[in-house]
């Protein structure tokens, strides 16, 4: 068992906890690291996000919104900022997506129960947070240049690299406002499954949300459809995007605003993958690249797409886009 961190007992003997049994619960992509507390009948689960690496205070802050606004986050029962400790809300072991490994008859259900969790999360104004603006998205595309192409040793035109998306993002960008919380990391892997029911169908609890910006309501519809981490295929991704469209007040512009940020999410996602494969020793995200650009040449092909689809076959030929072996382990 990996050693606890110093200060772990003092924390939670100052929350009320003394004596907890503590179990480590595996990691991901982070820094933090979590715990399942657990004293007699009681149930805890406790996030470590040490300084300077982490810093809870963003978790703490859209958590707090979400469930002032309905939204089911975990209720937070203490916590030590500085130091990095929260103390919060058990929610279980049933993960959507490893549910879905066990269940999936429940698929349709548990994804339309998380679409309609976002539906009712955009018909409210949005929380208090940054605006997820040009800049952001930038930022993010260009990670893909940044680590992806020179892993895979390819020399790319990044200045028309950046020209491309600014041209693809613009229209959507001056319809995004005022905009609705973006979650940023909605997906099967971050949706809790909650009470009883065993269709997939109840109540879906919220973690990993505390990079939430106010931005377009298509982005965590793309990153619940375009999972990178699970299969979601095609015929499903149009259903539960008309379930969607069915419910939300969206406007003709729509799908076409869902493939401008399925593109950039993606680009975003094969830099992050690729980076934390260089830079944190973590290569089994390599494994999910493939899936990312399949997800990605689909939204490629609408025309809203067209200047970083020109960009894409000029710089990136699609066997090294879908290749495993193109980036080192």
């Amino acid at each position: 068992m990996s050693k606890l961190p110093a200060g772990i007992d003092s924390f939670l003997k100052s929350a009320g906890w003394v004596d907890a049994s503590i179990d480590p619960i595996p990691g991901d992509a982070s820094f933090r690291r979590y715990f399942r507390i657990t004293a007699s009948e009681r149930k805890a689960m406790l996030m470590f996000a040490p300084p300077p690496e982490e810093d809870p205070q963003p978790f703490l802050h859209v958590a707090k919104w979400l469930n002032e606004n309905d939204q089911r986050a975990p209720e937070i029962y203490a916590e030590d900022a500085t130091q990095g400790w929260v103390l919060i809300e058990d929610f279980g072991n049933d993960r959507m997506r490893d549910w879905l490994d066990d269940n999936p008859q429940g698929e349709d259900l548990a994804y339309r129960a998380a679409i309609d969790a976002l539906v009712d999360l955009h018909r409210r104004p949005a929380g208090p947070f940054p605006a997820y603006d040009m800049s952001v998205y930038q930022r993010e595309t260009a990670l893909l240049t940044e680590w992806f192409c020179p892993a895979a040793g390819l020399e790319v035109d990044e200045p028309s690299y950046q020209n491309a998306w600014i041209e693809a993002l613009g229209p959507m960008y001056a319809r995004q406002q005022p905009g609705v919380t973006v979650l940023r990391d909605y997906h099967a892997e971050n949706i809790m499954l909650l009470g009883p029911a065993a269709d997939g169908s109840g109540q879906q609890g919220l973690i990993d949300f505390q990079d939430a910006l106010v931005g377009h309501p298509a982005y965590d519809l793309v990153s619940l459809l375009q999972d990178a981490r699970r299969e979601v295929s095609p015929e499903l991704e149009r259903d539960m995007l008309d379930h969607y469209l069915k419910q939300a007040n969206a406007d003709e512009h729509f799908e076409a605003d869902y493939a401008r940020l399925g593109a950039q999410r993606n680009a975003k996602i094969v830099g992050i993958f690729t980076r934390l494969n260089q830079r944190d020793g973590k290569p089994h995200y390599l494994d999910f690249i493939p899936r990312v650009w399949e997800a990605m040449e689909r939204d490629l092909l609408h025309p809203a797409l067209a200047p970083v689809a020109a960009w894409f076959d000029t710089n990136i030929p699609h066997p090294i886009r879908y290749a495993k072996g193109a980036l080192p382990k």
